[in-house]
């Protein structure tokens, strides 16, 4: 199995998670949509909650192979390239918060993208900066250091929504003002502290990445990421039972139940795509998976502007663009709950065909 052909995999594997990332942030209405397709309400974790943690993962396996012409060391040139890809993906990420409004009194600081910067500035920072030994040694101290952090400053309720440290902490840093509110009070699922051990999830692909590179022309490397997988999602579980798997804290047990899925599919994608060469089947998420960021800020700003700066009048009742195209387009097609369904995926194959059209062109924006 050639290294070019990992990659096959790898971004296929990639493009994945980023389709299900725009069909879980597009459903026509929040209040229709099925269960799998939504985020757990606190503990526990949905087909929905795997994505985000996948894509951290993707990112750490993909960082062994970008940073192989730096030899893997933390040289001024690739520090110079962290610095540089960690500042732009924060920025875009924070103007995304703000668009269209601008309302910075309001402004949420924190979010998806602003995790992926840090998280890969970090990971990426520390995977060069140390030998392997040293990249287990710090995963294991900041998920173990995570947990006892959490227990011992939350109170009589540590992991719960409005006592858990991270909360604090974010309020106490950004205001509550700038912090997301989703939850019902300020609550940032993107938080600074929650932040460390989501860059555990970049550091365990890179492990992953170096394992797999090294492994070389092998029909075992799948083998090998089912081991691992298994093991992540054992420890996962057999954690949770003392720190609940919980995304919106990110708990070190969520970081291994993860990093074992994300392993066994990747597992199975290798297998697939690399060991068995059916390669055609992956195309169309090839064309997610080299424009991968570029596709979901893109997604994101789309969204903004048909519920904030579109909006119609049939019949005398004013509705943005977003309510419009779902209640006039999609709910007549399949009602209520279909047709959420049926615009989120509409919106999916969208955003397909604008990656088709940069594909097919060889245009390759990386953010």
């Amino acid at each position: 199995m050639k290294e070019s052909q990992r990659l096959v995999s790898l971004d296929a594997f990639r493009g994945l998670t980023i389709l299900l990332m725009i069909v879980v942030n597009t459903p026509g209405s929040w209040k229709y949509v099925y269960s799998p397709f939504r985020h757990s309400e606190w503990h526990g974790c949905t087909p929905t909650d795997l994505v985000f943690p996948f894509f951290l993962f993707i990112v750490g396996v993909a960082m062994y192979y970008s940073f192989k012409k730096h030899e893997h060391k933390l040289t001024f040139p690739a520090f110079k390239k962290i610095l540089k890809r960690t500042f732009l993906i924060f920025i875009i990420g924070l103007f995304l918060n703000a668009f269209p409004r601008f309302d910075f009194e309001h402004l949420r600081i924190m979010g998806v993208l602003q995790r992926i910067a840090l998280a890969y500035g970090l990971g990426a920072i520390l995977v060069l900066l140390l030998p392997g030994w040293g990249r287990w040694a710090v995963a294991i101290a900041v998920l173990f250091g995570y947990w006892i952090l959490l227990w011992a400053l939350g109170g009589d309720d540590p992991y719960g929504l409005e006592t858990n440290i991270v909360k604090r902490i974010d309020l106490f840093v950004f205001g509550a003002n700038h912090v997301y509110k989703g939850f019902g009070i300020p609550f940032d699922p993107e938080g600074l502290l929650s932040g460390l051990t989501a860059m555990v999830n970049v550091i365990l692909g890179f492990q992953v990445g170096e394992m797999i590179a090294r492994a070389g022309n092998t029909k075992k490397i799948p083998l090998k990421l089912i081991m691992v997988g298994v093991s992540g999602i054992i420890l996962g579980l057999f954690w949770n039972n003392y720190f609940p798997i919980n995304k919106p804290i990110w708990t070190s047990s969520y970081v291994l139940y993860t990093v074992g899925i994300a392993s066994i599919l990747l597992a199975f994608f290798v297998w697939l795509i690399d060991l068995q060469g059916f390669k055609k089947w992956a195309h169309p998420l090839l064309v997610y998976g080299m424009n991968p960021l570029f596709i979901y800020v893109l997604s994101g700003i789309w969204a903004k502007v048909i519920i904030y700066l579109i909006h119609v009048s049939p019949g005398g009742v004013e509705m943005n663009g977003y309510t419009w195209l779902y209640q006039k387009i999609f709910v007549p097609i399949g009602g209520n709950m279909f047709g959420s369904f049926l615009f989120a995926v509409f919106h999916g194959i969208l955003f397909w065909f604008i990656g088709w059209l940069l594909y097919r062109r060889k245009v390759f924006i990386k953010i």
